[in-house]
């Protein structure tokens, strides 16, 4: 037998309990959540409101704490009511809060292209300042001359790094670190309070709840054509040259956000929206790092932090794309990822094959062949053995792991079987478990993990929504 321990959704163990329970859940989750699209301001317009919600949550909180629910769902209402309270606090005290607007269709490390930020500052309970902003405009008041990591340099000829490109690392903190320090090369005030990162999908999934938005000449906006309708607003008419407003060519967000804002307030939204909040905090569509010590272990304790697990002592794998190719090709792109590891040889071997299938049929101002840096992260220790229908290995070392990184290509309408083969350490033959992380913005992907022993061989499938956990006991062997 084997134990695959997986994140487990619990929405619908909670949100049948009291109206109240779901009050809490809304309040809390749909405030961080509005805040990282950049709508915090409306969501505070009703302070009387808000108050009555803020002290349902800590009533809620308490009576959880005897009803039948999973411990991990416990754990996150906690959280959530610690968020509540940190931004909700009445102490005369102003917070800064950097949103990273990351557009997924076109993947990188973080979670998916940085084209917007907002700055948000809140004051007792109450925000008091929303600016919203292309990051085109902060990179060009950027001077110093940063050289580009050498992805850039060589699938794409950048050889200046930016704010833009800043979100490199699939460890959060890490690329935190990078962002505010090119926001700081900008002239601005790095000393936020915390930095949050909102995936594009996400603005899909809200209007699935809201319906429509009509926007007049902006058009109609759903849950099916949000992020593909923004495509065309910002993106078509700058790269055919039909709109001479490049500066400012994502104004439709300001008009956007807060519309989704008002919707998800009506009474009727208030279950869907918890239930949505929570899944889009469990699948990394959404992710925060705070410079306060408490908030950050909390957000780590809750897998909301975006945290690669440095203190896992088995193996571990983490594939991570970035979609260098300057086009939105993600839409497009599907993944599936077989992992198989023999622990019978001489040294233990895993083999790792991605397949990646491109949908698209023919090319247009969207998309045309897919173009990735993907890395492996795997174990300190391991030695790559070979490789198949990827570039030559850049094989170096980050975040407590070794990583090999290479340049993979997929054709239009068709499938890259991308595969890997490397030794792993001696030490996990014994009590063999895995840890597979997901990065954030990918989407959902099938995983195959095979383990041969001496003993039998294993199987398990599943889909990995925001990490697996594979163990294999002595126990269990026998």
């Amino acid at each position: 037998m084997i134990s695959l321990r997986v994140l487990n959704d619990y929405s619908n163990l909670i949100f049948t309990k009291k109206r109240a329970m779901k009050k809490k859940i809304f309040f809390g989750i749909t405030l961080i959540l509005i805040v990282g699209i950049a709508s915090a301001f409306y969501f505070f317009k009703d302070v009387k409101k808000t108050q009555i919600l803020i002290n349902s949550i800590t009533a809620i909180d308490k009576i959880t704490q005897f009803l039948p629910i999973e411990q991990n769902t416990k754990d996150e209402i906690q959280a959530i009511d610690k968020f509540v309270q940190a931004f909700t606090v009445k102490d005369g005290i102003e917070r800064r809060y950097l949103v990273l607007l990351q557009n997924n269709m076109e993947l990188r490390p973080a979670g998916g292209f940085l084209g917007q930020y907002a700055v948000l500052k809140l004051k007792d309970g109450e925000v008091t300042t929303l600016f919203i902003e292309d990051a085109n405009l902060l990179d060009q008041r950027i001077k110093a001359d940063v050289r580009a990591p050498y992805p850039f340099e060589k699938m794409m000829e950048v050889k200046k790094w930016k704010f833009r490109d800043s979100n490199f690392f699939p460890d959060f903190p890490t690329t935190v670190e990078k962002v505010k320090y090119f926001y700081r090369l900008s002239g601005g005030n790095d000393d936020f309070d915390g930095v949050m990162a909102v995936n594009a999908t996400v603005l899909n999934d809200f209007l699935k709840i809201t319906g429509p938005i009509d926007l007049g000449a902006y058009g109609v906006f759903t849950g099916e054509n949000a992020v593909l309708k923004l495509e065309e607003q910002v993106e078509k008419k700058y790269l055919l040259n039909e709109d001479l407003d490049t500066q400012n060519r994502k104004a439709v967000m300001k008009v956007l956000a807060p519309a989704i804002a008002d919707r998800l307030m009506i009474p009727s939204n208030i279950k869907k929206t918890a239930d949505l909040a929570l899944d889009e905090l469990r699948n990394k569509e959404v992710q925060f790092y705070f410079e306060d010590s408490e908030l950050q272990t909390l957000a780590k304790s809750v897998g909301w932090a975006g945290v690669i697990d440095q203190n896992w002592d088995g193996d571990y794998l983490m594939m991570v794309d970035a979609n260098l190719g300057a086009f939105k090709s993600d839409y497009y792109m599907d993944r599936e990822m077989i992992y198989s590891v023999d622990l019978t040889l001489e040294k233990p071997t895993a083999t790792l094959e991605i397949n990646y299938t491109h949908n698209a049929t023919y090319g247009d101002w969207r998309t045309t062949d897919y173009h990735s840096y993907l890395r492996v992260y795997t174990p300190l220790g391991t030695d790559l053995l070979s490789r198949a229908w990827v570039g030559y290995p850049n094989i170096q070392e980050e975040s407590g792991k070794n990583y090999f990184g290479f340049v993979c290509h997929t054709v239009m309408n068709s499938t890259t079987p991308a595969k890997i083969v490397y030794t792993l350490p001696d030490n996990l033959k014994d009590n063999y478990k895995l840890l597979i992380q997901k990065q954030s913005g990918v989407g959902d992907v099938p995983v195959t993990i095979n383990v041969k022993t001496a003993e039998g061989d294993y199987s398990q499938k599943s889909i990995l929504k925001n990490h697996l956990k594979f163990e294999l006991t002595k126990a269990e062997k026998k």
